[in-house]
């Protein structure tokens, strides 16, 4: 128990002095910031960082931008990985591998083709559909789905094609009750990557309204010298705030992921 619990503070100490850190009016260097005290401590290197990159509309942005990405991978994931595993035709193992080749391409790779793609071919620069459509489909989740459904048992499908189902409807009411571990699994490893998604967002929106949170914030860290009291305090408050939501979703949902109910499903 001990160990645990040491092994808790060590992980959690970077965020606690992360958060004492945004909090501090002045820069002090010391692990002792990591506990606001009274007359040191204020929400002025937030409201400067608000004041800055106007958090509204980049939560917002972000969050479009984030939900987008999100809806495309799991539906698209969802379909691709019930095909690859449950239904039979030619070519699947070669798709298959092919999908595996494909996430061993870096992104970086395909990011000019797809600049150009994007937004000189398809005029999608400056536009939430321009920074969601790369990410679109993912490998990675379709992978995550094959890989789910072929631990299922195939009784199930069987039994509900001979009560006369297509296969999306076996796909809606069988698969996809059971896919809940799967589902969340894929929604916290999904979320993380456009959430903090820079490089591509940074690409494609010059304007300052359509920018996610990352790229306002990395715009607002680069110009900090003679801007803020506490340029220190002002990084450790976007960082907070960037990292608040991916914090969030997974203290709700942790509890999830190691969660099936393929057991109960089998004994009814």
């Amino acid at each position: 128990m001990a160990v645990l619990l040491l092994g808790a503070v060590a992980f959690l100490f970077p965020f606690l002095y992360m958060f004492g850190e945004s909090l501090q009016k002045a820069n002090t260097g010391e692990l002792g910031s990591v506990l606001p005290r009274p007359g040191s401590s204020g929400t002025q290197n937030y409201e400067a960082v608000n004041g800055a990159v106007s958090l509204g509309t980049s939560l917002i942005n972000s969050g479009v931008f984030t939900i987008g990405v999100l809806l495309c991978t799991l539906v698209l994931g969802v379909l691709a990985g019930y095909a690859l595993a449950r239904l039979h035709f030619r070519g699947r193992g070669t798709l298959f591998a092919t999908l595996l080749l494909v996430q061993t391409v870096p992104f970086q790779l395909l990011m000019l083709p797809l600049y150009v793609l994007v937004v000189r071919d398809y005029g999608l620069g400056d536009s939430y559909l321009g920074m969601i459509l790369p990410f679109a489909v993912n490998s990675t989740a379709v992978f995550l789905f094959r890989q789910f459904f072929l631990q299922l048992p195939a009784e199930l499908f069987e039994a509900a094609r001979i009560d006369g189902a297509g296969e999306f409807r076996v796909l809606w009411r069988v698969a996809l009750p059971l896919a809940r571990p799967a589902l969340l699994t894929g929604t916290l490893l999904t979320f993380i990557g456009p959430w903090n998604e820079f490089l591509w967002p940074f690409l494609v929106t010059k304007d300052a309204d359509m920018q996610p949170l990352a790229v306002s914030l990395a715009g607002f860290m680069s110009n900090l010298r003679g801007t803020v009291d506490n340029p220190t305090g002002a990084v450790m408050a976007g960082a907070c705030v960037l990292a608040v939501p991916a914090v969030v979703l997974f203290l709700l949902f942790q509890r999830h992921f190691t969660q099936t109910d393929i057991d109960s499903a089998i004994k009814g």
